[in-house]
């Protein structure tokens, strides 16, 4: 890529916009992931109980079992929001710019 192509889409406010609320839903996404994952070490650091509890009276699967499950689960459904997110709107942004730095 040329200097200039490079230069012309630096300055693209579409550009700008891209990165701006890609970088912001990342981050989110991010957050939220976090969130879920260091909120279950936190109770299995301060209520380990709580998580090895049967699910019901005679039951040998726990709490947590399930738990843990809705985590990974959970990983899947952020990446596919995102990729859901960038397939559509990011994409078109990016046609635009380029269409617009030719």
């Amino acid at each position: 890529m040329s200097a200039s192509i490079h230069e012309k889409v630096r300055r693209n406010p579409k550009f700008q916009e891209l990165c701006r609320k890609r970088s912001t839903f990342a981050w989110t996404l991010a957050a939220v992931m976090l969130a879920i994952y260091y909120g279950f070490i936190l109770v299995i650091a301060f209520a380990p109980a709580s998580l090895g509890a049967p699910l019901w009276e005679g039951a040998t699967t726990t709490v947590g079992f399930p738990i843990g499950i809705a985590i990974i689960v959970s990983a899947f459904l952020l990446t596919g929001i995102y990729v859901k997110r960038a397939n559509g709107e990011f994409d078109e942004l990016t046609r635009q710019i380029i269409e617009e730095s030719k």
